[in-house]
């Protein structure tokens, strides 16, 4: 009788109950897996165990000291992973769990050092993605798992990007369909005295304010202005010596979320003008608009995005793979409102246009 041959790795599998089952069994074993989530598609390993969860960093390529966020199957993992717990935690924990919400607490004893990158605190969420949290369920325990991609470059939104990304570093990439939301999670740092949002994401500064009844301080936002929420943060540098106190986090270097073309933000009025001019320049351009219309120039490759901004979150990374991989020079992209509902995806495009082009590309 002939054995049964070995499946192969990087395979996208449907969500069934056998494939979770499996999922479960590969992340005992040590391996690392595709999981998706209502933000970005994680690249999942057991959080307990130090060596699958190296397998992270040696497949991502990236830095050893930048931590990872642990997924739980609910709130009520909360007290394994965290020590002195803020009311004002469990209350955000209550009002968006599951959700795209990141809360930084003081780790554990438990919690390994290769999750913290060294640190004390440690980054806990509850997803809401149903295949996510069956699979939390059925491994009923924490799941490492920071975007399934390759350090500094474009998140994953779909099954296919993961594999195309990183092939058969992962055993298998369950597929839970295109992520509704588009962008990572909003971080808010509990381990201070005063809570910090240290990323935006779909919960804002003043959904968390009316939760806990003060508005957290900002990182990126002058003390006392109070306007921070509305425009682009400001990578590492923030409120004085409240940033070098804050910890490290997931997504808040400089560069991040980038594409390996150049990119290019640019006010509306002069969008059409620059991609023409670098056009008649003799460079191939793609432009991803909002508000201004194609002006069907035949010398540009145009994408109209979604004007409201959970559409336009809800397609930026896929639009971007997209674009990155037409072997233009540049990537022209139509500046943002400075508004509070734009703040998530205006750092995104930030650090997206920092990190961009062939120069930055990973090592």
């Amino acid at each position: 009788m002939s054995a049964t041959p070995a499946k192969p790795r990087g395979r996208i599998a449907p969500p069934t109950l056998v494939a979770i089952r499996e999922a479960a069994d590969l992340l005992r074993a040590g391996d690392l897996v595709g999981m998706p989530t209502e933000t970005v598609y994680g690249l999942a390993a057991d959080a307990l165990d130090p060596e699958a969860v190296k397998k992270i960093f040696a497949a991502k390529g990236r830095p050893a000291d930048h931590p990872l966020i642990v997924h739980l199957p609910s709130a009520e993992h909360l007290p394994r992973w965290a020590e002195r717990i803020p009311k004002d935690a469990l209350a955000l924990a209550r009002a968006f769990w599951p959700g795209p919400l990141t809360l930084i607490l003081k780790r554990s004893a438990e919690v390994p050092d290769e999750v913290t990158g060294g640190q004390d605190t440690v980054g806990l969420r509850v997803p809401a993605h149903s295949i996510a949290l069956a699979l939390l369920q059925v491994f009923d325990s924490g799941i490492a798992a920071p975007s399934a991609n390759r350090f500094g470059r474009i998140s994953p939104t779909t099954a296919a990007h993961v594999q195309e990304e990183l092939g058969d570093k992962v055993a298998m990439v369950l597929d839970g369909g295109p992520c509704e939301l588009g962008i990572e999670s909003t971080i808010v740092d509990f381990s201070r005295d005063t809570p910090e949002v240290l990323r935006p994401g779909a919960i804002g500064v003043d959904d968390i304010a009316r939760v806990i009844g003060r508005r957290p301080r900002v990182r990126g936002e002058a003390a006392g202005s109070g306007e921070g929420e509305g425009r682009a943060f400001g990578g590492e540098a923030a409120n004085g010596a409240a940033a070098s106190e804050a910890p490290r986090v997931s997504g808040a270097l400089a560069a991040h979320y980038a594409p390996r073309t150049p990119l290019r933000m640019v006010p509306a009025a002069q969008l059409v003008e620059e991609a023409a001019t670098l056009a008649g320049e003799g460079s191939r351009v793609a432009v991803l608009g909002r508000t201004i219309a194609d002006p069907h120039d035949a010398r540009l490759i145009w994408r109209t995005a979604s004007a409201e901004p959970a559409g336009f979150a809800h397609a930026l990374y896929a639009t971007l793979r997209e674009l990155d991989a037409l072997g233009a020079d540049f990537i022209v992209v139509e500046a943002l409102p400075a508004a509070a509902e734009w703040s998530a995806i205006a750092d995104r495009l930030g650090r997206a246009a920092v990190g961009s082009g062939a120069e930055q590309d990973e090592t």
